[in-house]
């Protein structure tokens, strides 16, 4: 691999794993659309999405430019570098949790006593460890999968049609880390009932589809700007 290979991997790598990590800690937040600009949701149901659904998809693109630039192992070492790195954000969480909080902590806070700073700073950061879970199983699982499926599509075509074989694999992995995330988190993490998890599940997978056909013009334009521009320059 030549400087500029290094470096541009490193770039991707970086991208992953800060996507990555920012999914763990933003995904707690629960939002809706649709819910007043049609009287009953656009399936019958307000859509509700964890906002996990801004970041994460970005990593699978990541991820697919990776795979079919740099090849199936560098993009396997992409996903077990931001599976370490979502452990590791889990330990710090849980450490920084279980300080004791100072004084000084409540100088210009909307709050009165630690025990409320305290309960505001964990009402965001407490439920992350469960997420983080929820997201490491899903994601290592889903990711590897992904990886897997788009070189077995790109062998079987012969390395064309690379629209196909990003949509495909982002596609079923999507839906199996769509499942297993939200099941978790949703579920045990948040007890939610099963409707609203299933209605979560469908909502989330949906944006997900759109996102997986959205990002292909932009695999072919990193693939192509990062081989032509910045690779072969």
């Amino acid at each position: 691999m030549n400087e500029n290979s290094a470096k541009t991997y490193s770039l991707l790598m970086t991208i992953f794993v800060v996507m990555l990590v920012l999914t763990n800690i933003i995904g707690t937040k629960i939002f809706v659309l649709f819910d007043q600009s049609l009287p009953n949701g656009l399936f019958g149901f307000p859509l509700a999405f964890t906002a996990g659904i801004i970041t994460y998809p970005i990593t699978f693109l990541v991820t697919d430019i990776t795979s079919e630039i740099f090849g199936k192992k560098k993009a396997n070492l992409l996903v077990l570098s931001g599976f370490f790195c979502s452990l590791l954000s889990l330990i710090v969480i849980t450490i920084v949790i279980n300080l004791k909080p100072s004084d000084a902590w409540l100088s210009g806070s909307p709050y009165n006593t630690l025990d409320e700073m305290s309960q505001a700073f964990n009402s965001v950061f407490a439920l992350p460890g469960i997420l983080i879970f929820a997201s490491m199983t899903a994601y290592l699982v889903a990711q590897l999968i992904d990886i897997r499926i788009f070189h077995l599509i790109k062998k079987l075509t012969n390395s064309k049609f690379l629209w196909l074989r990003n949509n495909l694999s982002t596609m079923f992995s999507q839906l199996v880390d769509t499942v297993i995330v939200n099941s978790i988190f949703l579920g045990l993490g948040m007890n939610l009932d099963k409707n609203t998890i299933i209605q979560i599940i469908i909502c989330n997978y949906i944006i997900k589809i759109l996102f997986a056909a959205i990002d292909t013009p932009l695999v072919y334009l990193g693939v192509y700007y990062i081989r032509k521009k910045i690779i072969n320059s």
